[in-house]
């Protein structure tokens, strides 16, 4: 019984929301041109729909706000464990039993307003997996909740979905148990020389729930080589 109180913080600390977006150091808000949705869980089926930008059983709120970046520049996914969490301290982010790899995905849509996501057209532009013996949401978790993403500076001009992933892998010894956390920002990417085009997946699709970075054990035996899933990252 007198560990109870332990399980029950741990629990209770164990999701996370994208909630905001800041770029050139100003925060747009939670919500302000970031999907979020009214519940803060995973998705577990890779196949599902959802695991573009959210969704069923975590409907996410609609936002008008595009948020103009320019190409080139880094901005900053704000992660918390609920919407209404203003703390950054690492149980105010996502509890650090859950660690796995952070992602970010981009993908070109006329509205980024009204495109739900689905389907084609996603490219991976950062990753942060198994280093030294530190997983990419650890970072996340103990730096204050900011997860910073490159905008490739070489992509075409227009609106995009900027899709920020984090993903726990803390019960992810059989399939579905991998706790997939993503949503979507609007942007406008501004000054882009269009000098490359990236080869581009969907969602879903871009996941197997077999794929060894879904499908994985990190307790026994120890982690050494942690395979990310998706595609490589898109570099200029």
């Amino acid at each position: 019984m007198k560990f109870a109180p332990i399980l029950l913080a741990s629990a209770a600390s164990a999701h996370t929301i994208f909630s905001s977006l800041e770029v050139n150091g100003v925060n747009h808000g939670v919500g302000g041109g970031v999907r979020v949705p009214s519940y803060n869980g995973p998705i577990e089926n890779v196949d599902s729909a959802s695991i573009a930008c959210n969704g069923a059983p975590n409907p996410t709120t609609p936002t008008s706000k595009v948020i103009t970046v320019q190409a080139g520049q880094n901005v900053t996914a704000i992660w918390r464990y609920m919407l209404s969490t203003t703390g950054s301290a690492p149980n105010d982010i996502m509890d650090i039993s859950h660690k796995g790899p952070t992602m970010a995905y981009l993908k070109k849509v006329n509205d980024a307003t009204t495109d739900s996501g689905v389907g084609g057209g996603w490219f991976k532009i950062q990753e942060d997996g198994y280093n030294g013996g530190v997983w990419g949401t650890e970072k996340v978790i103990n730096g204050q909740g900011r997860h910073s993403i490159r905008i490739p500076s070489c992509i075409a001009p227009g609106q995009y979905l900027l899709r920020a992933e984090m993903l726990a892998l803390h019960g992810a010894g059989n399939y579905p148990g991998a706790q997939f956390y993503m949503e979507c920002a609007q942007i406008n990417v501004v000054g882009g020389t269009g000098s490359k085009t990236p080869s581009t997946v969907a969602f879903p699709g871009a996941y197997s729930g077999s794929h060894p970075g879904v499908k994985i054990s990190i307790y026994w035996p120890p982690v050494t080589n942690y395979q990310i899933p998706g595609p490589s990252v898109f570099t200029c």
